[in-house]
């Protein structure tokens, strides 16, 4: 079989936000494929985050740097004239964003901004995935997903900077590439990702290996809320095979996709916390409830029809290993395991 990814080998590609969590597993990946990469971002967080765990610096090349810097941005994009532009970088917890809306907007959406005026300013692109969120469509707790076409909006900072860095896509699509007709480029939807090395605060596979860790009680407390859990193998796999169309066909899939599971495959936190104590073997969950937390919708997921029609795209792990492959991630790295090896067996694994 043809493996539809193999074009990304020696390429060069530029992953923006390289030290997140999604964007550690994009730039191994694509290593993994035979792709130059270099990456752009603040450094990780913390020292077990997944990008330091891979080491990931030792087989990328790495720039520190912020995408509220422009001119920064544009000299990494301008000396190592990249094929490939991946734009994952964001301040990407909803909680946070109640916290510090300035710095959610500063980065979410100036952030943006700066990312496409380096690309406007670097010929050598073929190809650019611009990353948003599922948040960003005006959530109406619909009982059927979202279309690419339906409204924008956020009542939340973090769902509002995702509409907004929309607007900003589809004006420069608009005012600025649409005369470049060698460049694709597209807007991606996704969200409530899970996968090994995520230790973001307030997330909630993060939370429940913290407890579990410690011996302690898993504590939900929105546990009834319904969301379309997918595997991060799963949406990267989505992202690079865009990619590789938008490169191979620029005109024919600019513009914006969803991408996640199957409706029936969605579930609450609830069941999903306790597929995780199962798969771990132990632990316990309780309720507790905020009555001074920020709002949450209780449900939101996607209409991806788009993306299975048009580029051949779905889930291939579903809840259940999506699920096991997250928890085995965490039991075997925390047990000693080697990250790197662990991570490109995941690959692998799920190439195969």
């Amino acid at each position: 079989m043809n493996d539809p990814l193999a074009l990304l080998k020696g390429k060069r590609a530029l992953v923006v936000g390289d030290t997140g969590f999604k964007g550690s597993w994009l730039t191994l990946w694509l290593h993994v494929l035979g792709a130059d990469v270099v990456g752009y971002s603040l450094p990780a967080p913390r020292s077990d985050a997944h990008f330091n765990l891979l080491a990931l610096g030792d087989i990328s090349h790495h720039v520190d740097g912020d995408i509220r810097d422009l001119p920064a941005l544009t000299k990494v994009c301008l000396e190592f004239k990249p094929q490939f532009l991946f734009h994952l970088g964001a301040q990407a917890v909803t909680r946070s964003a109640y916290e510090d809306p300035k710095l959610t907007f500063d980065v979410n959406v100036g952030g943006s901004v700066n990312v496409l005026e380096a690309l406007r300013r670097t010929p050598s692109v073929r190809s650019a995935i611009y990353v948003t969120s599922d948040k960003c469509y005006r959530n109406k707790e619909w009982s059927f997903g979202y279309r690419e076409n339906d409204e924008l909006g956020g009542t939340d900072p973090y769902g509002a900077s995702k509409a907004a860095a929309e607007l900003v896509f589809s004006t420069y699509l608009e005012s600025y590439f649409c005369d470049r007709k060698n460049l694709g480029i597209a807007s991606v939807r996704a969200g409530n990702v899970i996968g090994g090395g995520d230790w973001a605060v307030d997330r909630i596979v993060p939370d429940c290996i913290r407890a579990l860790r410690s011996d302690r009680p898993i504590t939900l407390r929105n546990p009834a809320a319904t969301r379309p859990w997918q595997h991060v193998l799963d949406l990267l796999f989505g992202y690079l095979l865009l990619a590789v169309r938008l490169y191979e066909k620029p005109l024919a899939f600019r513009g914006s996709w969803n991408f996640g599971p199957r409706p029936e495959s969605s579930h609450t936190v609830k069941a999903l916390a306790d597929h995780i104590v199962a798969c771990w073997g132990k632990g316990s969950v309780r309720i507790k409830r905020d009555k001074h937390a920020p709002h949450e919708s209780s449900l939101l997921f996607l209409n991806c029809d788009k993306a299975r029609k048009e580029l051949g795209w779905q889930t291939r792990w579903e809840f259940d290993r999506a699920v096991a492959e997250t928890v085995q991630w965490y039991r075997k790295v925390l047990g000693g395991a080697p990250a790197r090896a662990t991570s490109v067996g995941q690959i692998r694994a799920y190439q195969s």
